[in-house]
């Protein structure tokens, strides 16, 4: 792929981007957001009680919640033993009904997401399609740059994390997810790994997502709303992409040299 085709294909697709940047989040993430706004913020010794309790626990609330939410706690389930605050009015002020105070604490009781049947909750927008053999160009460049790959059950909840001179990557992931990954930890390696590399974290995340979006997109695969509301979790927009151009632009060129036979 000749220069000139490569910045074409980078310019277009950083347009499309800004584009939807400028659309603001997806149907998806917006439908995420105001799920996840429904379940508690629970305290540090509430947190510990759970924990103890039932380790694996992910995603808690009360019944009622997760009525609420068209699910149903499963009959016979054990619930999870918390201290909820009984609440009062104050004494002094009998006039002023908002005036409230703590008196007590009582037990209540929640329930994992995993002792309940129903509706799915709404999940993270994905990328989607199929890289083919493009995977395995990818995995062979990275290869040549002397940087291993490492696949593993468990990232805390990430799907992929570099640590110069490493990519770990999560098993059982699309193969869509898992190229987008893997070009996104990758850009990491390309762009963060050196003095010039940008302070703010946001940034950082920002031009690996694009350039993971360009890359994506170049081989066919549908990564519109996954990489938007990735770059909007980490406050990015049109602005913000317009101050990376150039970073982006050379990392998604140089991957894409390399994936279509160049370097």
């Amino acid at each position: 792929m000749k220069a000139d085709e490569l910045k074409t294909i980078t310019t277009d697709a950083l347009d499309t981007l800004a584009a939807l940047l400028d659309a603001g989040h997806s149907d998806q993430l917006t439908a995420l957001f105001r799920t996840m706004s429904r379940f508690h913020k629970y305290s540090w010794h509430n947190v510990c009680r759970i924990a103890s309790q039932r380790p694996t626990a992910t995603r808690v609330a009360g019944f009622q919640t997760w009525r609420t939410l068209g699910r149903c706690v499963r009959k016979g389930e054990k619930g999870i033993a918390i201290l909820a605050p009984i609440i009062g009015r104050k004494r002094d002020d009998p006039v002023d009904d908002e005036a409230r105070t703590i008196r007590g604490f009582r037990a209540a009781y929640v329930f994992d997401v995993t002792q309940t049947d129903g509706d799915p909750l709404p999940a993270p927008a994905e990328a989607s399609g199929d890289p083919g053999a493009t995977y395995d160009r990818l995995t062979a460049a990275i290869g040549k740059r002397g940087i291993a790959i490492e696949q593993v059950d468990d990232l805390d909840g990430a799907l992929g994390a570099s640590h110069g001179g490493t990519i770990r990557l999560l098993n059982g992931l699309s193969p869509a997810v898992a190229f987008t990954t893997l070009v996104h930890e990758y850009a990491h390696e390309l762009l963060h790994r050196a003095a010039d590399r940008p302070e703010s974290r946001d940034t950082r995340e920002l031009e690996a997502e694009a350039v993971a979006f360009v890359v994506g997109s170049a081989v066919g695969l549908d990564t519109s709303d996954a990489s938007r509301d990735y770059i909007h979790l980490y406050r990015g927009d049109r602005a913000a992409l317009s101050g990376s151009l150039d970073r982006i632009q050379r990392a998604a060129s140089a991957i894409l040299a390399a994936v279509n036979g160049g370097e």
